[in-house]
């Protein structure tokens, strides 16, 4: 929960901790479904929007409480209609939060972290230092910021423009386990923003210890952020495997509970020229997945100010994919979007890192 103005803002809260927080002002538990319903299912922004509440209760709410969503610095749309928000969160620093519209669907890419303590070398976010975990209101606010700016209020039953929500923005989200869990189950609830976890799917570097309770308790998609099939390579690119190598990584993965032929484990790797993209690398790559429900994503790397690589030629990516295709697995070549405004993958980065706080509790 975060103090705005000495109000308490109930963005963040739990169905169970509105009920609780409605009885412990003197009203009903049904009061605090009450209000579940038109933060979450209607996306009010104040509390003289909730016109099934009484007058007076609404008045009284709004002096002690509020509904806070993190406030839009910046806005960017790309030449292909991929949308950017900077957003300063309620408890301070900025994140970006990226919209990308496809013909059937539209993904919504929501942070977890102010920068990043994993340090990526190909990942602009990695060269920003963390300033702090992201709370659950600040992570929820990044949804409920987009359905506002794309008008889906009530959560709609069919069609709809915000349909998938991948946590690959700003930071590690299982150093940040609590929060994430948290949020990702209001976002979850049928009778609130209602995204299954079908539709969900989180992103890691590899931080081994929460993929199975990720996998246990939210049972959403799992991603990996793998990009190198060497230990001593791995070491260099994605530091976190120093702690957790690729054999451990994997053995994680072949024991995630929802992982199956239906719901697939995907591998991401970044095409880095010369680095990571020869044959070989491909043929390991296979041989290292095998036997996990698997897809791999093939990212052509997405440049940045100061980046030290360069992405694979077209040829190259080509015959990756082919080999990797050729031994059963899907491996689509991801189609960069968003390049124009800094959105892409790997792109993202804020200005918060001068805010940086001494004090963060990893891994709750």
């Amino acid at each position: 929960m975060s103090n705005t103005a000495e109000k308490i803002n109930i963005v963040g809260l739990s169905r169970d901790e509105l009920e609780k927080l409605a009885e412990g002002f003197g009203l009903s538990k049904f009061r605090g479904k009450q209000i579940w319903h038109w933060v979450y299912h209607r996306g009010a922004k104040t509390f003289d929007e909730m016109t099934t509440l009484a007058k007076s209760i609404r008045s009284d709410l709004a002096d002690t409480f509020n509904i806070g969503r993190p406030k839009i610095t910046k806005r960017q749309t790309s030449v292909d209609k991929t949308r950017k928000w900077l957003l300063s969160a309620n408890d301070g620093g900025d994140v970006e939060t990226v919209y990308i519209p496809e013909v059937d669907r539209g993904a919504l890419c929501i942070s977890s972290q102010v920068g990043c303590a994993l340090s990526c070398k190909f990942c602009h976010t990695g060269t920003q230092p963390l300033v702090r975990n992201l709370g659950a209101d600040d992570i929820v606010g990044q949804v409920l910021v987009a359905r506002d700016e794309y008008g889906e209020w009530p959560s709609p039953i069919g069609s709809r423009l915000i349909s998938n929500i991948v946590m690959m923005g700003m930071g590690e989200p299982l150093l940040n386990y609590q929060n994430v869990a948290k949020a990702i189950k209001i976002i979850m609830d049928a009778e609130g923003i209602s995204i299954s976890k079908r539709r969900i799917t989180l992103s890691t570097a590899g931080y081994v210890p929460n993929i199975r309770r990720c996998g246990d308790e939210l049972g959403v998609n799992l991603a990996i952020s793998l990009h190198a099939v060497r230990d001593d390579l791995r070491d260099e690119i994605v530091p976190i495997n120093k702690k957790f190598p690729i054999r451990e990584l994997l053995t994680a993965c072949r024991e995630y509970p929802s992982a199956n032929n239906a719901r697939r484990i995907t591998f991401e790797y970044v095409m880095l020229k010369g680095v990571n993209d020869t044959e070989t690398d491909a043929k390991e790559l296979v041989k290292l997945i095998n036997g996990i429900p698997a897809k791999v994503n093939l990212i052509p790397f997405n440049p940045w100010p100061g980046a030290p690589f360069k992405c694979s030629d077209n040829s190259t990516i080509e015959r990756f994919a082919q080999i990797v295709n050729d031994a059963g697995y899907s491996s689509p070549v991801r189609t960069p979007r968003g390049r124009d405004i800094l959105a892409a993958c790997g792109q993202l980065k804020s200005a918060s890192e001068r805010d940086r706080r001494e004090s963060i509790n990893y891994a709750e």
